[in-house]
């Protein structure tokens, strides 16, 4: 595994992006290995198919690495990554016409180190209730509730404002409790 150390500690994404630039490899495999699983994830969930989740991801990682001497450093990283990675989630699901694959054979990486079956099947169910949301209301969704971003860098990525960010997230919210309501009720009616 791929450890770039500075004196205090493991390499910033700075560091790494500088050391790519200048021809690194070993730095460009760690900013890749420092993100994919996230990225993966955050496709999948989108997506609600690995093969396209994959698909996505090789791709961001492709277009970050033809634009990476763009990065102007002004914002962070990893938020200049997830708003490649939502245009192109975006993109596929236009394309796509919001067609989803069944969340039975989805495996979502456990990024926590964590494997329990009950956490795979909790992702399961919330990845199909996401499926149900429209795409504005899923990315603010996935990157509010699983890449932790506040909601003016969610604004940023997505090019609306903070208000619109926050309204579509409890609009979602909203629509992802009546679904857990009705399956829910129909558990008990079983």
């Amino acid at each position: 595994m791929y450890r770039e150390l500075t004196m205090f500690g493991k390499a910033t994404d700075e560091q790494l992006i500088q050391k790519a630039l200048a021809g690194s490899e070993r730095a460009w495999f760690g900013l890749v290995r420092r993100y994919e699983k996230r990225l993966y994830n955050y496709s999948l969930r989108m997506t609600g198919s690995p093969d396209d989740a994959m698909d996505i991801l090789q791709d961001v990682l492709m277009s970050v690495y033809r634009n990476l001497a763009s990065y102007r450093g002004d914002g962070a990283f990893v938020a200049w990554l997830f708003r490649i990675a939502s245009f192109r989630c975006t993109d596929f699901l236009r394309r796509r016409g919001r067609q989803f694959a069944s969340t039975d054979d989805v495996d979502v990486i456990d990024v926590s180190g964590a494997d329990t079956g009950d956490g795979i099947d909790r992702n399961k169910g919330l990845m199909g209730m996401m499926n149900l949301l429209p795409t504005e209301q899923k990315h603010v969704i996935e990157l509010k509730f699983f890449q932790h971003f506040t909601f003016d860098e969610i604004a940023g990525q997505l090019g609306i404002s903070s208000n619109t960010a926050k309204s579509r997230m409890y609009a979602a919210l909203k629509k992802m409790r009546k679904q857990n309501e009705n399956v829910m009720l129909l558990k008990e009616g079983a």
